[in-house]
């Protein structure tokens, strides 16, 4: 179905404007509010563009991106802040990684939910 990356989410420091992939509408709204308001944040503070992308195998990874003129983007503090939100955010995280795999890889979640355990 999916063979290359697909983003879930994206913020850009540039446009101040945040995105949701149209695939996600089905989020509950309390997850859609929390994804908006981490990218946004993390834009707001780091500068420049977060995408929240699924790899093949469905695990989120956080892109960061900046232009190269753009001489407030702090890329330090962008690797020191993805750190902080992976812990912070590690349940939310998982889970999104279980939904894609589920609904858009069609993995047998018994299977997802007894790796989680190991």
């Amino acid at each position: 179905m999916y063979l290359d990356k697909v983003v879930l989410c994206g913020s850009s420091a540039y446009e101040q404007k945040y995105f949701l992939s149209e695939d996600f509408n089905a989020l509950p709204e309390a997850i859609k509010d929390e994804l908006k308001v981490m990218c946004v944040l993390f834009t707001e503070d780091v500068g420049g563009i977060l995408t929240l992308e699924y790899e093949e195998d469905g695990t989120l990874v956080f892109n960061v991106t900046a232009d190269e003129e753009d001489l407030l983007f702090d890329e330090i503090g962008s690797v020191l802040k993805i750190k902080e939100l992976q812990n912070t955010k590690q349940e939310l995280l998982e889970a999104l990684e279980i939904y894609y795999k589920v609904f858009f890889l069609q993995e047998d979640v018994s299977e997802l939910i007894e790796g989680e355990d190991e």
